[in-house]
């Protein structure tokens, strides 16, 4: 991904998929329902929701606003990074027709949601933004020393709290819970899905092991010494990182060599390189 998205072309268009994908959840899923889930877009549907002014129109605001801050106070990298997003997601939503197609609004919500968390994590993949509230967090960071993560979770518990005097508690509840949901499916996005689990095993029959585990279709395998930490004897440890799919049959073969093997097994979200043999 990170060699596809070096050429300025194909990062561009990247960047297009991903910010049209935002406005697609916007325009045709939270907006028609009048739930705001934090950011700039939050924003925007409350003040559609209690003044009737376009979305396009106040997110461009929103979002002009965050660059002047972004320019005064933080680096002009930053500026820059957000500068296309923060443009052109308020021109995509300004053009795109706001339309209901799901007319159930926790679906709406789950839908939405679901596409907004894909456009957000494809641009963190390209190193882009759509610019808006996520400049907030970034002060608080380098002025007050609060996470990024954590700046950014109470800015959009701001924004969705106004939903309670604006659409009702049901809004709120449902923007609250496309917080969340937008979360996990971005952390699945971001670290791929594609996930693999890295298997520890210590064992005295860690030949046997090794010999067993070198015939099945794994996709990495390694021995490294370790230190006991109750007996302090240098011991050898096995590595092996198989496929989700793989996982149980592995385990139960690892078992069946040593029944009393100590066995770790932890997610892998992230595996490059072939054969660490």
């Amino acid at each position: 991904m990170q060699k596809l998205t070096q050429h300025p072309m194909i990062r561009g268009g990247f960047m297009i998929v991903a910010l049209a994908l935002i406005a697609v959840s916007i325009n045709f899923f939270y907006a028609p329902h009048g739930v705001a889930a934090g950011g700039a877009t939050g924003i925007a549907i409350l003040t559609q929701e209690a003044f009737g002014v376009p979305l396009g129109l106040t997110t461009l605001i929103v979002n002009v606003l965050m660059l002047v801050l972004a320019y005064f106070f933080l680096d002009r990298a930053t500026t820059k990074r957000i500068l296309i997003g923060s443009l052109l997601l308020p021109l995509m939503l300004a053009v795109m027709p706001q339309v209901k197609i799901v007319e159930d609004r926790l679906l709406a919500v789950i839908v939405g949601s679901v596409i907004f968390a894909v456009g957000v994590a494809i641009n963190y993949r390209i190193d882009a933004s759509s610019g808006g509230t996520t400049v907030p967090p970034m002060l608080m960071q380098k002025y007050f020393h609060i996470k990024p993560a954590v700046g950014l979770f109470v800015v959009d518990l701001i924004v969705c709290f106004f939903n309670i005097f604006v659409s009702g508690i049901e809004a709120f509840v449902l923007a609250i819970f496309a917080i969340g949901l937008t979360s996990i499916v971005m952390n699945y996005v971001e670290t791929g899905l594609d996930r693999k689990k890295a298997i520890y095993v210590m064992t005295p029959e860690i030949d046997a092991m090794k010999q067993m585990l070198d015939e099945t279709p794994e996709h990495g395998l390694t021995v490294q010494p370790v230190i006991g930490g109750h007996s302090g004897k240098t011991s050898e440890m096995l590595m092996v990182v198989v496929d989700q799919s793989n996982f149980h049959a592995t385990v139960e073969r690892i078992r069946e060599i040593d029944p009393k093997a100590f066995i770790l097994a932890v997610e892998a979200t992230e595996v490059h390189g072939g054969w660490l043999r």
